[in-house]
């Protein structure tokens, strides 16, 4: 079966909303440094778009989470497929995630960074789900912007790793 996308939010949409949230970390962090830590694969688009517009001085290291399969459900089963590079100790954690519905694959990443003794660790996403989720703790302080329930690719997010190069985000329509 072919599938089809349907454009959400335009290129155009989606830089203004970068510009815009990485102008409020700037403002958040003034005069501290922040530590990146990239969620890959999908993460890789937004971080990359988000560290460009900062100001203030940043580190950057990657993890590799997977809580999903071939499909589009999460599964609820989550695993570390990468670590980080460096230690977290003293630092100001900024989490940056393509998207986040369920909630599971963050609550249990932020439960196993706390006990690295960051100095503090937050939450940026490039797109929520606030209806999908689950995990109720799960707070995110930075949010471009919430979305309808559907299923989504473009700018790192991917269908059956497809799509993820797509300069807007757009919905998987089957036909």
């Amino acid at each position: 079966m072919a599938e089809r996308i349907r454009v959400l939010l335009s290129e155009e949409e989606v830089d203004k909303r970068i510009r815009e949230i990485a102008g409020k970390i700037n403002r958040d962090y003034a005069g501290r440094a922040v530590h990146l830590i990239c969620i890959l694969k999908g993460g890789v688009f937004f971080t990359c778009e988000l560290a460009k517009r900062l100001t203030v001085p940043v580190s950057l290291d990657f993890m590799s989470v997977s809580s999903y399969g071939s499909g589009t459900e999460s599964s609820g089963v989550v695993k570390i497929v990468k670590d980080l590079d460096q230690p977290l100790e003293g630092k100001e954690v900024l989490i940056v995630e393509d998207i986040i519905d369920s909630g599971r694959t963050l609550a249990y990443l932020i439960d196993l960074l706390q006990k690295r003794n960051p100095k503090s660790i937050r939450l940026c996403t490039l797109l929520d789900k606030p209806e999908r989720r689950v995990k109720k703790q799960v707070t995110v302080d930075y949010t471009c912007f919430t979305i309808p329930d559907e299923f989504v690719v473009g700018y790192g997010l991917d269908y059956d790793q497809k799509y993820r190069n797509l300069p807007y985000i757009g919905v998987v329509e089957q036909q």
